[in-house]
């Protein structure tokens, strides 16, 4: 045989194997690409998710702060009522008519809430 067809086929058998590699190589780097792409969105997505928890978590203490007070509030001013109420039942009537009585009570509450 000669030894330059020898060669000659030798070399198209590497450039054909070359070309497998490189087509084989070029296909898994752009499913790389692709997938690191998948990867960035995914990552992307989750960072904005756990900001916007930690947005949440800030204006829920926040809130809890602010009901806090309210709450407080709230008290102070049922233990103000419950203080009126207790003075106006531990009143003697001021008439012997009951219903007379409970009418000028209820009078002077309602003129208290004013």
């Amino acid at each position: 045989m000669n030894p330059l067809l020898i060669l000659g086929v030798a070399l198209a058998i590497s450039m054909a194997g070359n070309a497998g590699l490189t087509y084989a190589y070029l296909g898994q780097r752009d499913e790389t690409t692709a997938a690191q792409g998948e990867r960035d969105q995914a990552r992307s997505a989750a960072t904005a998710c756990s900001d916007a928890t930690q947005d949440l978590r800030d204006l829920a203490d926040q809130r809890a702060k602010e009901a806090t007070k309210a709450r407080q509030d709230a008290a102070a001013k049922a233990r103000s009522r419950e203080e009126l109420a207790d003075a106006i039942l531990n009143t003697p009537a001021s008439d012997a008519d009951d219903c007379k009585a409970a009418a000028q009570r209820a009078t002077a509450w309602l003129k208290g809430r004013k």
